[in-house]
């Protein structure tokens, strides 16, 4: 089983790797792909160009757990990265194997605004990080997504390549690339939420100062 972990990783912290980790170990994934994005149709643009933001995830990811690789298709795509092709590619690469598209509570409950997002489910399991004691307002087609396809264990995932929903309550770290970088313009420490080797290369090239 692989898992799919996209973002724009700006920057990368510790709780992207904590997260990674544990639903790793808890689904059974011999792969968990990170997958930064060029450009997000539906945010802001990085501020971090791509390059950059590959590198810290390459640094950070170095002494990482050993399942964990880089996919960089969607950065060598022009336009926006829109996940329904993206797994298209990555489907048939992996023929039948099980894939698992990781995702935060908040992007799920936006999921009806994405590009063709109906069609994600024919191409993998959707992986859903939860926060304990969180009140889910579904809309409707969403909330009919989930009464079709979610299951309680997750080695329910193996028996399929995609189509299911399986929701996994993680470690909550309160930390946020949004945050991480208010702090760095302010002239604070990052330190303790983004590893060492990825805060130094933001201090060496003044990434996210004023």
């Amino acid at each position: 089983m692989i898992g799919i972990y996209g973002g724009t990783f700006d920057p990368v912290h510790y709780g992207h790797l904590r997260a990674a980790l544990e639903v790793k170990e808890a689904v059974g994934m011999r792969e968990l792909r990170f997958l930064p994005c060029r450009q997000p149709p539906h945010r802001p643009p990085p501020v971090a160009d791509a390059g950059t933001r590959l590198r810290m995830l390459e640094i950070a990811l170095a002494d990482a757990d050993p399942g964990f690789t880089l996919d960089t298709r969607e950065l060598e795509r022009s336009g926006p990265s829109y996940m329904v092709d993206t797994l298209g590619s990555i489907r048939k690469e992996v023929g039948d194997e099980p894939l698992c598209l990781i995702l935060g509570l908040d992007a799920f409950l936006a999921l009806p605004a994405w590009h063709r997002w109906r069609r994600l489910f024919g191409q993998a399991h959707i992986v859903v990080l939860q926060r304990p004691d969180y009140d889910v307002d579904y809309v409707e087609d969403l909330e009919r997504c989930v009464e079709e396809r979610q299951v309680a264990d997750p080695s329910q995932l193996t028996t399929q390549p995609d189509g299911m929903i399986y929701f996994l309550e993680v470690t909550q770290l309160a930390i946020a690339s949004t945050s991480i970088r208010r702090m760095l313009r302010e002239g604070r420490s990052a330190k303790y939420l983004v590893p060492d080797a990825v805060l130094e290369l933001i201090r060496r090239e003044s990434l996210y100062a004023k």
